[in-house]
């Protein structure tokens, strides 16, 4: 399975995971109380880190892919870093990153 990945910066956790949590109908993947959460649906692996100076902006694109080979990034022409990766590569890479997710 293939899902489109979105990463964006925001002010506060619980209020956005309250607000993404209702748009995508779905409650979080994973959480990292004050710092992180990712949603996985069907076709969007959407995710939320705590940068407060940033909220609102567009952090990185990607891809979660099942025959994804481990982790990858790249900056597009425009500037945009695009990521690529298994669910077990990023699984492991929010705990890198961020600690032990709560959920």
């Amino acid at each position: 399975m293939k899902r489109f990945h979105i990463a964006l910066a925001v002010k506060d956790l619980t209020e956005s995971i309250a607000d993404y949590s209702r748009r995508l109908g779905c409650k979080p993947s994973a959480v990292v109380p004050d710092k992180y959460a990712m949603w996985r649906t069907d076709l969007l692996n959407f995710s939320i880190n705590v940068i407060p100076e940033r909220a609102g902006q567009l952090r990185h694109l990607g891809f979660e892919a099942d025959e994804a080979a481990g982790f990858s990034s790249e900056v597009d022409v425009n500037g945009i870093e695009w990521e690529l990766f298994s669910p077990a590569a990023q699984d492991d890479k929010i705990f890198e990153i961020y600690g032990a997710p709560s959920v």
